[in-house]
């Protein structure tokens, strides 16, 4: 299958790439600077520039395009980097997809979301179904998954990859963490006892894979572990994956100071289940946290 990824230089970009050439697609890399080979198109997202003849031989469409939530303090010049690189890509692509004739418009869409979706939703579990909630990412990834609506009225299979925080000790969510633990200086977030929708980064490359190939599911899918866990029950079991102490918690305010902004959606709740793969038989490797973290830390 011919594949055209949009963030193939990102952090999970990158590993999906080599995932779906492993398993014999044919990768194409979207880039912002003049290509480099057959294996590359260069587009222009910000001025909403995707020559739609790229598309044409194209079976599939995968965007993880966005800013790095975690690059830097939430300043309103920031939001907005996180907003478009996010929206405009996906518009863009979007726009493409439809403005070919039928008969040559990508199967499928594979679009970045994120369980930020959700808002705060406390102990309560929730699945695709759950409307959106409340705060800046929430606001975000209501305008995100919109901007695929012109792929989906052209007829073409949409699916929202609404992510948790996929596990690696190389990147994402895990690495920033490793040093205070190290150290001995780590400790739950604030009251500990928000739930964090965690998956293996193993799983997650899997579950793209399984939705790619699976025509019967469009719309919404919580790409997250079946077994959430609250920031305490985290926090002690990677001090036990990593055998190193979890006594020095960090208060709500300490976050607040460093992160500004950003600190209400690290406290934010969110018990998020994968009620579409559940549903459809997709089976994780990593069903439980403790062999999640074994797994990204196997080269530690």
């Amino acid at each position: 299958m011919r594949i055209l990824v949009a963030g193939a230089s990102g952090f999970l970009g990158t590993r999906l790439t080599d995932l779906l050439r492993t398993e014999g697609h044919e990768v194409v890399r979207l880039v912002r600077r003049p290509a480099h080979g057959a294996d590359e198109v260069r587009w222009d997202p910000g001025a909403g520039q995707l020559d739609p003849a790229s598309l044409a031989e194209v079976a599939a469409v995968i965007n993880l395009s966005g800013a790095n939530i975690s690059e830097r303090r939430w300043s309103g010049g920031f939001k907005d980097v996180l907003r478009s690189s996010r929206v405009d890509t996906t518009a863009t692509l979007a726009r493409a997809i439809a403005g070919l004739p039928a008969p040559q418009r990508p199967r499928v869409l594979l679009n970045g979301s994120a369980i930020g979706w959700y808002g705060d939703t406390g102990d309560r579990p929730v699945e695709e179904d759950a409307p959106a909630g409340d705060g800046f990412m929430a606001d975000l990834c209501r305008v995100w998954e919109a901007a695929t609506a012109p792929a989906e009225q052209a007829g073409v299979r949409v699916v929202r990859l609404r992510s948790g925080l996929p596990l690696d000790r190389a990147d994402g969510f895990l690495k920033p963490q490793l040093l205070p633990y190290r150290l001995g200086i780590a400790g739950k977030f604030g009251n500990g006892r928000q739930w964090i929708p965690w998956i293996s980064i193993a799983d997650w490359l899997a579950a793209v894979s399984f939705l790619l190939a699976r025509d019967d599911i469009a719309g919404a899918v919580n790409v997250v572990g079946p077994a959430p866990v609250t920031n305490a029950e985290f926090t002690r079991t990677l001090g036990r994956a990593l055998n190193r102490p979890t006594v020095m918690p960090v208060p709500g305010i300490a976050l607040r100071i460093l992160l500004g902004e950003m600190s209400i959606e690290a406290l934010r709740s969110l018990r998020v289940l994968p009620g579409v793969l559940n549903r459809a038989g997709f089976r994780f490797a990593h069903p439980d946290l403790g062999g999640a973290l074994q797994a990204a830390l196997k080269r530690e």
